[in-house]
């Protein structure tokens, strides 16, 4: 019988690590491409009612967004805690409601003008008055296309 001996004290070879940054230049590439980025710092708080009967947007770009709440903390010092309404970056009243639909139809193209929806995302403790004048404004504007914001009921089983 022949007796096998193990030749010396062999090792499993280094993994080449040559094309990892290559690897990892592709992901972040992949993820700075895929990702979108917030469009508007919000400075209200606001806690979306819930509703029964919801559908989703969609298409998201054709959308503009009104938000009416409470400013933030650090925003109170200087806007005070009754509700405020917020186009883009800065707090409006409600006469400045018809400017910024011209001014968001005016970023479309001519096609998609009529498909545009205003979103109105109001905190559940809004007074209605703040909402009606928002409304009337829209109305105003020939912005005819309105959605609320809302979440999901929770229902139980």
């Amino acid at each position: 019988m022949a007796v096998m001996k193990k030749k010396g004290n062999k090792e499993l070879p280094a993994i080449s690590t040559a094309s990892l940054p290559d690897v990892i230049f592709m992901i972040l590439f992949f993820f700075m491409v895929s990702t979108t980025m917030r469009e508007q710092e919000v400075l209200v708080r606001y806690k979306l009612p819930n509703a029964s009967e919801i559908q989703k947007l969609e298409k998201k770009s054709l959308v503009s967004y009104i938000n009416i709440g409470v400013p933030v903390t650090h925003m109170q010092a200087k806007y005070g805690t009754a509700p405020r309404i917020q186009l883009n970056d800065s707090f409006k009243t409600a006469k400045d409601i018809g400017d910024f639909i011209a001014a968001e139809r005016e970023q479309l193209n001519e096609a998609d003008r009529a498909q545009m929806t205003t979103s109105i995302k109001a905190d559940i403790y809004t007074k209605m008055g703040i909402i009606t004048d928002v409304k009337q404004e829209l109305r105003r504007a020939n912005a005819l296309k309105i959605s609320y914001a809302a979440l999901e009921a929770q229902v139980e089983k």
